[in-house]
């Protein structure tokens, strides 16, 4: 058999088990290397009676942690330490050829793995970076790519970044879009999700995906929304829905700030108000709103590649985005409506544009140009290559 097609055991291994992006790249990409033929196990930390969001087409192992801890750092602790000895007694049993961690928990974990001479290497992916106050918080993430054997990026503009700053020599793989799950004809169960989550019938419907984050821009878009109603008339005043938001990071701060402009502004939000704040979303309504929004807004100041836009694409909804890497990196000839996220009036103006735009009737070639299944053959090539390296450097050390 090819080298490229000898099966491998591969451990993912995320940081949550809510659908965040970096947990739907882990799921996704299990599912995708499963079906090519290899044996994936994802890891996932989980509290006492939490489950997976979703259901996942290979073996699912929820690494016992503690409840939730009073700060951030205690959290990420708990969590590191939790890997650690979940791996460090299942290793005595069994084995894997791939150790992949997804994020900065999973990449640590691997990292105090391999320093006790447990596992021989590891690869981590980096999505995105972030920027902490905390000194051991920057500490973590820092060793989490450092340490690793191999690092790969979602995208050019990362796969840059890690080179200029750390002269990391990433490899890059980007992220796919599940068209099976994602499309634009519309389904039985639309409507009832439509209730569920406090959309008003007939409502132009502006969503927002992952929360209310300084990262994602939401308060700049919350102001841009209203700049955009008042160009609209009374009776076709648009609600502005926020979905999701189950991060580990603390953005009290900004949400409170967020909610006094809401007051400022004189702003409802509630089922089938203004405003609607949804809270996590079951995995299973998540294409009906996709379906159901007339645009989704991405006016993100940082992302690592911004999967919702090709969700929001196969869903035959228009998107706005920031004018900024990644985005300008892959959506050069899509269809997509640009703004200064740095700019509420540029965010009003392509919110604007994107709802005077026609619907989406073709699926948009960038959702064809990514697929899970093509990344999983990418990350199969990266990890064939890392498997390599380190048989040479097994055979030079012997050779010594």
């Amino acid at each position: 058999m090819p080298e490229s097609t000898q099966p491998l055991r591969i451990a993912l291994l995320t940081h949550s088990v809510n659908p965040r992006g970096g947990v739907v790249h882990t799921l996704e990409l299990a599912e995708a290397l499963q079906a090519a033929g290899h044996t994936v196990t994802v890891f996932a930390p989980a509290t006492a009676g939490q489950r997976m969001f979703r259901q996942v087409a290979c073996e699912l192992v929820l690494v016992p942690t503690a409840q939730t801890l009073p700060g951030v750092e205690a959290m990420v602790a708990s969590r590191i330490a939790a890997f650690v000895a979940v791996f460090g007694a299942l290793l005595q049993q069994r084995s894997f050829d791939v150790f992949h961690a997804q994020d900065s928990i999973s990449g640590n974990a691997l990292a105090s793995l391999r320093a006790q001479g447990l596992i021989a290497s590891f690869t981590r992916t980096v999505h995105h970076l972030d920027s902490f106050d905390n000194p051991r918080l920057t500490a973590w993430q820092h060793r989490a790519f450092a340490e690793a054997d191999q690092v790969l990026c979602v995208s050019r503009t990362w796969q840059d970044f890690m080179r200029t700053h750390y002269g990391i020599a990433a490899g890059c793989v980007p992220n796919g879009v599940n068209l099976r799950r994602y499309d634009a004809a519309p389904q039985p169960g639309d409507a009832r999700a439509g209730v569920l989550h406090g959309l008003r019938p007939g409502a132009p419907v502006v969503l927002a995906v992952g929360g209310i984050e300084e990262r994602k821009n939401t308060q700049r878009l919350l102001e841009a929304f209203v700049q955009l109603r008042s160009h609209l008339p009374t009776d076709a005043a648009p609600q502005l829905v926020i979905a999701g938001g189950a991060s580990l990071l603390d953005h009290d701060r900004y949400v409170a700030d967020f909610h006094a402009l809401l007051a400022i502004y004189g702003l409802r939000h509630g089922i089938q108000e203004d405003v609607v704040l949804t809270g996590p979303v079951t995995d299973a309504d998540m294409p009906a709103l996709f379906r159901l929004a007339s645009v989704v807004a991405m006016p993100s100041l940082r992302e690592g590649f911004g999967l919702v836009v090709l969700e929001a694409l196969a869903s035959g909804t228009p998107v706005v985005v920031s004018r900024i890497a990644p985005f300008t990196e892959y959506l050069v000839d899509t269809p997509v409506a640009w703004a200064d996220p740095m700019d509420v009036a540029s965010i009003a103006a392509a919110l604007q544009q994107a709802l005077a735009d026609p619907a989406i009737t073709q699926l948009p070639e960038v959702c064809l140009r990514f697929s899970w299944q093509a990344s999983a053959a990418e990350h199969l090539v990266q990890y064939q290559a890392q498997q390599r390296k380190a048989q040479h450097r097994s055979l030079q050390f012997t050779a010594c």
